[in-house]
């Protein structure tokens, strides 16, 4: 089977991640010779040329409110910082050699090399922790910043707290030379995709494929086995791909959860990859990990 992560969006990096556990003093000055810089204005990054990766003097405006920077680590030896501007400060990259996009179309549309787009998820990621996460929540006291924002502290109580990532279970079951795909209510007209659900605590992976399938389905769920993972950073989760035996053929949705679901043979899937199927349906992109496990199910697994 080819390499599963060689299509998927935000799964490759060249950062060589800071951490919390480096001393302040591992965290540079944003002004040292050769900085780089991630731009986010709101949500959307700022690319220039092609890449997300900017030379850090000179590109935010002057006087541009500035939501939060984090350092983020180094890449070929220089240090990488994200920056996070109000929405407001995007006139000042509509026009050339700027352009802002939202992170989906930058990951759908290949508008930078696969390596950065595991970047933009870390600063995307990042900046949505921090900016969701500004009082602590022992106390409710406003937060500090710490270890180039890989941490925040409170001055109050002095409790730490860690950016997150949120695990979700996204699953393709199969039964015999068949398998499982749905479609949510909000999903475009015509896109079946696999099924997906937050593991909640206490929770494995294994039971959590069972628990969600059931849930929507219910279709009983006998083996589960990884195959690969995907960083998904709106705002910030982690999609954890696996096959899974379906035990029962007949489904139940539940409406809430998904307008349609239904079992589909190879020809089928196939037909969806390739936009060529008769009722007009098709699959997530190659960047989405639905689309992976989907190829990884016409290859046999």
């Amino acid at each position: 089977m080819p390499d599963p992560f060689a299509t998927l969006g935000f799964a490759q990096s060249r950062l060589l991640r800071h951490s919390s556990e480096q001393p302040e003093s591992a965290v540079p000055s944003p002004d040292v010779p050769g900085a780089r810089l991630v731009l986010l204005v709101g949500d959307r990054p700022v690319l220039q040329a092609g890449t997300a990766l900017h030379e850090a003097a000179g590109v935010a405006p002057e006087g541009a409110a500035i939501r939060q920077r984090i350092f983020l680590g180094h890449i070929d030896d220089s240090p990488v910082f994200a920056l996070g501007l109000h929405p407001d400060a995007g006139a000042a990259y509509e026009a050339e050699p700027f352009t802002i996009l939202d992170l989906r179309s930058i990951a759908t549309e290949g508008a930078v090399e696969p390596q950065e787009l595991g970047l933009l998820a870390t600063a995307k990621s990042m900046l949505d922790w921090h900016a969701r996460h500004g009082f602590c929540a022992n106390c409710g006291t406003p937060t500090e910043t710490r270890a180039g924002g890989f941490r925040r502290e409170c001055p109050n109580c002095q409790a730490h707290h860690f950016p997150r990532t949120d695990p979700v279970a996204i699953m393709l079951i199969r039964r015999g030379e068949t398998c499982l795909l749905g479609r949510g209510p909000h999903f475009k007209e015509g896109m079946y995709s696999c099924l997906a659900g937050f593991l909640e605590p206490g929770e494995t992976i294994e039971a959590g494929v069972a628990r969600e399938i059931y849930e929507e389905t219910r279709i009983r769920v006998g083996a589960v086995r990884y195959l690969a993972s995907q960083p998904w950073p709106f705002p910030s989760s982690l999609m954890i791909g696996c096959i899974a035996e379906g035990l029962d053929e007949a489904i139940v949705t539940d409406p809430t959860e998904l307008a349609d679901a239904r079992w589909f043979d190879r020809e089928a899937v196939v037909q969806m990859l390739e936009r060529r199927h008769p009722e007009g349906f098709f699959a997530p992109p190659p960047m989405a990990i639905a689309h992976t496990l989907m190829r990884a199910f016409l290859d046999g697994a």
